[in-house]
C-alpha cells in the first residue's frame, strides 16, 4: 500500500514508471489535443493548397513517455501508397485516430 501511494518524484515509482512518472492525465490529455489541432491543421493545409504546390509537411506527434521512435520497416507497402486522390494515406490517418 505504501509503495502504491509513493509520490511521482521518489525513486521507486521512477523505477516503476519509468519517464512515464512524471506525466499525469492531464499531460497526457494535453499532448492528444496538441497532436489533434496539428492534424486539423495539416489536414485544412493540405485541403486548401494549390494543386501543383508541394503538400505540407505531416505533422509529428508529441512524443510520450514509453513511445518508441516509430519503425518504418513495419509499415506494408499498401500503407506507404500514397492516397489516390493526394489526401492523407491510411497510415496518416491511422496516427490521427489512434
Amino acid at each position: 500500500m505504501l509503495v502504491k501511494h509513493m509520490p511521482r518524484d521518489s525513486a521507486v515509482s521512477r523505477e516503476l514508471d519509468g519517464d512515464g512518472a512524471e506525466w499525469t492525465v492531464t499531460d497526457y490529455l494535453l499532448a492528444a489535443a496538441v497532436d489533434h489541432l496539428a492534424a486539423a491543421n495539416w489536414m485544412f493545409a493540405s485541403v486548401n493548397t494549390d494543386e501543383d504546390s508541394d503538400p505540407p509537411e505531416t505533422p509529428v506527434p508529441v512524443p510520450r513517455p514509453g513511445d518508441e521512435a516509430p519503425d518504418t520497416d513495419t509499415v506494408s507497402a499498401r500503407e506507404q501508397r500514397p492516397a489516390a486522390h493526394g489526401g492523407p494515406d491510411r497510415a496518416e490517418l491511422m496516427r490521427f485516430f489512434v
